[in-house]
């Protein structure tokens, strides 16, 4: 079974993962986390260092490269792996990046989406951007602004794709999000035979 997770910086993605492969394997799953990242927080971390600013069209281009080489590589990796999957992004994510800068779609990413093998469930992380931008500011790894994380979850809404996803209430504490991630893939786990 394959699990995509998206959503904004700072709604508990990559905690969610981590949580769901561990519960997996604590009973008796086989369960594989793959991380899509971009590159984004090392290129907004740099930026930010050497007071660079960044032509949106520029960091876009660096993310998307390295996002499609990771998502490959975890298709790679996930196409013989007997259990659960759980992807921590995919391409989706650097869809909803260009559209909050401004940038279209292109060509190549929808072409990928449409080849690569689809998610059995592709879950949204809903969350306030006010709440994402404390635990963005709390972890103290990287930068968003407000503004920023509301224009970047309005470009996830805005997707065509949005209509898919399964969206998941992200506000709570990461048990309370762990709970309901696994009710969504209890309900759409096919009942053995």
């Amino acid at each position: 079974m394959l699990i995509v997770l998206t959503g904004i910086d700072g709604s508990g993605k990559t905690t969610a993962a981590r949580a769901l492969v561990d519960s997996a394997r604590a009973g008796g799953r086989n369960a594989l986390l793959l991380s899509n990242h971009a590159a984004r927080k090392r290129l907004s971390l740099l930026s930010e260092r050497f007071g660079w600013d960044l032509p949106p069209r520029f960091a876009d281009f660096i993310e998307t490269i390295v996002r499609l080489a990771t998502v490959l590589f975890s298709h790679a990796r996930a196409q013989n792996f007997d259990g659960l999957v759980v992807m921590d992004r995919h391409l989706h994510c650097q869809l909803a990046l260009r559209q909050a800068s401004g940038l279209d779609r292109g060509r190549l990413i929808p072409w990928l989406l449409e080849k690569l093998p689809a998610a059995d469930v592709m879950v949204h992380f809903a969350v306030d951007p006010r709440v994402a931008h404390e635990r963005v500011m709390a972890r103290g790894t990287d930068k968003e602004s407000l503004a920023d994380l509301q224009a970047f979850r309005a470009a996830y809404r805005s997707l065509p794709e949005f209509g898919d996803f399964v969206v998941v209430d992200a506000n709570g504490t990461p048990d309370e999000v762990l709970a309901e991630l696994n009710r969504v893939i209890a309900a759409t786990e096919p009942i053995p035979a």
